[in-house]
């Protein structure tokens, strides 16, 4: 009986032995990059943490903060995560015969609502400039403001690495390096979700109780 080792992610296993056994430094690597990113968050986190009593006479967390919105985009962008789901299955499992369409249109879903997250967030971000919450009134909206759209940049990067993907296979199909770099962008993608759930979890749900 053998044991098949396989790497953190999804597996490509029986239905592309050759690229599931490149995939594996590959990937492993991306993981590598991924843990120094969630260094950076943590640190950002922490520093949040210090600086959310330095208000200085400013907007608190419950003057700035909204409910509604920030869970729609909560939601938006989990759904997201589950359409890039659907798209690794359809790298998996799809009949390559068959061309990538299947693939391609869960990719354009998740693209769509990456785009749709975008829009929420910036609409957020102006309407709390619009009241006056910007970064230089107070060392609390400056923590804000380094972690918050630092995750916002990382969705933009991920949309802009769904359309390159998007490219790539409609010009080299599904061939070993595609398939790798999807992989990639999966990790890459559902980090962002997790990123956000703590977001959503120590910024804003706290600081709407406050």
């Amino acid at each position: 009986m053998t044991t098949e080792t396989k790497h953190p992610g999804i597996n490509l296993g029986a239905t592309d032995r050759r690229t599931d056994d490149e995939a594996e430094p590959d990937v492993f690597g991306f993981w590598v990059f991924l843990m120094s990113d969630a260094v950076i968050f943590a640190l950002l986190f922490a520093t949040y943490g210090v600086m959310l009593a330095g208000t200085a006479g400013g907007p608190t967390p419950a003057d700035t903060y909204k409910l509604v919105p920030t869970l729609v985009e909560t939601l938006v962008l989990l759904t997201s995560s589950l359409t890039f789901g659907m798209a690794s299955v359809a790298m998996k499992h799809g009949d390559e015969r068959a061309g990538n369409t299947e693939l391609v249109a869960w990719l354009a879903v998740t693209l769509a609502l990456g785009l749709v997250f975008l829009a929420l967030e910036l609409r957020d971000f102006a309407t709390m400039i619009g009241d006056g919450a910007v970064p230089a009134r107070s060392g609390y909206l400056s923590s804000f403001f380094a972690l918050v759209p630092l995750h916002g940049l990382h969705v933009a990067a991920g949309c802009l690495w769904i359309v390159v993907m998007m490219v790539q296979l409609r010009v080299f199909g599904r061939d070993d390096r595609v398939k790798i770099n999807l992989l990639r962008l999966g990790l890459f993608w559902h980090f962002l979700d997790i990123v956000w759930i703590a977001i959503f979890s120590v910024v804003y749900l706290p600081g709407l109780i406050r």
